[in-house]
């Protein structure tokens, strides 16, 4: 078979790797470089992910991957310690001594907290899919939790939509990041960043696939015979942009999937500023909902400098000036001299994420529809929380449906 995949993300390179062997594959990316959210700058002799990005113990997907390009041995397992940023002070909360000193919560709230920690693991998200986040905090755990805790964490990444999010991201995410000991949480980040994991993968499908840097697919249709993608006739299409985007390209009209945007600003510093957290989210209002401190996570002698992300997430247009009001608020917040900021980059992705609202379990698109292939941060297995481990098994799942097709 011909293949066309749409996208140079994880979620492409991982179909084409299962692929390439078998069928003629051609990969479509618009920008110069593949990697999606996943990709890197290089910066003074090192890459540094654009988006910041740490994995799991429990992503055997991405392991397997990882192990099968040869590249799991550079995979090294660090701690990440957290802290919470409220009434101008930074408040660690990764010991369970510095979880019982924090001041916004009581003694009540906080084993109260804790306890749902423990039961998230085992809750079953279907049912809470048609919940919000917000009634479900305040029915289980009160008006304080929420609104000294959770409603600053929602509202950051979601902003006025914070009250549609359903319960099942919130206990999918509490669940994710519950892999704690007394030092915080064990995540995982290759040696050399995961630009380590984008160039095996380029490398290996490459050798099979015909990889199409800066050609944005512009035109498809659908005919009796297959698809023609810009003038090229392939007998299989597998998009993982995003749904709704396709019909102006001249592919199927899909129902739309609810995304936002993200903002991620990386700052180089002579020092580290957030008390050797690696993150820390921000309960004061704030251009950001986070400093990503990574090289409070990973060595900063890797590097010869402090690393530091600032995230924002923002729904159908950047505001104005936004890098601008994140670097002046930072360096006013934690008393950087601007002087001090040895460079900076600013990433912007308008189709970062998909939105969790309340029914989206029902939206989930197949990863067959009107003719073609779909897979990416909105297929199922990126439900109800997107991952690297998600995006891996759904180019997997989408490539065994592809062959599938063959033997039909």
């Amino acid at each position: 078979m011909r293949i066309c995949i749409i996208g140079g993300g994880l979620t492409g390179l991982s179909a084409a790797y299962h692929l390439g062997e078998s069928h003629e594959v051609d990969i479509y990316e618009k920008r110069d470089h593949l990697g999606g959210c996943l990709s890197s700058y290089e910066v003074n002799g090192y890459h540094i992910e654009q988006f910041y990005h740490h994995c799991f113990a429990g992503d055997q997907h991405l392991l397997g991957l990882m192990g099968s390009l040869g590249i799991l041995e550079k995979l090294e397992w660090h701690r990440g310690s957290t802290g919470y940023f409220a009434d101008g002070t930074i408040h660690p909360l990764t010991t369970p001594g510095e979880i019982l000193r924090y001041p916004l919560l009581t003694l009540r709230d906080k084993a109260a907290l804790a306890l749902l920690t423990l039961r998230a693991r085992k809750m079953e998200t279907g049912p809470l899919d048609r919940i919000t986040a917000r009634d479900f905090i305040l029915e289980n755990l009160g008006e304080r939790v929420y609104a000294s805790f959770f409603e600053p964490l929602l509202s950051s990444k979601f902003g006025e939509r914070r009250d549609e999010i359903s319960a099942a991201w919130l206990i999918s995410r509490i669940s994710i990041r519950s892999n704690r000991g007394f030092s915080g949480e064990r995540l995982g980040y290759p040696e050399g960043g995961f630009d380590v994991l984008i160039q095996a993968l380029a490398d290996t499908v490459g050798r099979h696939c015909v990889i199409r840097i800066k050609d944005p697919v512009v035109s498809m249709e659908k005919d009796s015979y297959g698809w023609r993608v810009n003038d090229q006739r392939y007998d299989a299409v597998l998009s993982t942009i995003p749904p709704q985007a396709l019909a102006g390209l001249g592919g199927p009209q899909l129902s739309p999937v609810p995304y936002q945007g993200a903002a991620c600003m990386l700052l180089s510093l002579e020092r580290d500023v957030t008390s050797g957290i690696y993150w820390l989210n921000m309960k004061d209002s704030a251009p950001y909902g986070a400093v990503v401190s990574h090289t409070n996570f990973i060595p900063m002698s890797r590097y010869g400098e402090h690393l530091v992300y600032l995230a924002s997430y923002f729904q159908e247009r950047l505001p104005e000036r936004l890098d601008r009001a994140m670097v002046t608020d930072f360096c006013s917040r934690f008393r950087v001299p601007e002087s001090e900021v040895r460079w900076q980059r600013m990433a912007v992705d308008p189709w970062a994420g998909p939105l969790y609202t309340t029914g989206y379990r029902d939206r989930i698109q197949p990863y067959r529809e009107k003719g073609l292939y779909l897979a990416g941060m909105f297929s199922r297995p990126n439900y109800p929380e997107r991952s690297m481990e998600g995006s891996v098994i759904a180019g997997e799942e989408a490539a065994a449906g592809i062959a599938r097709q063959e033997k039909d």
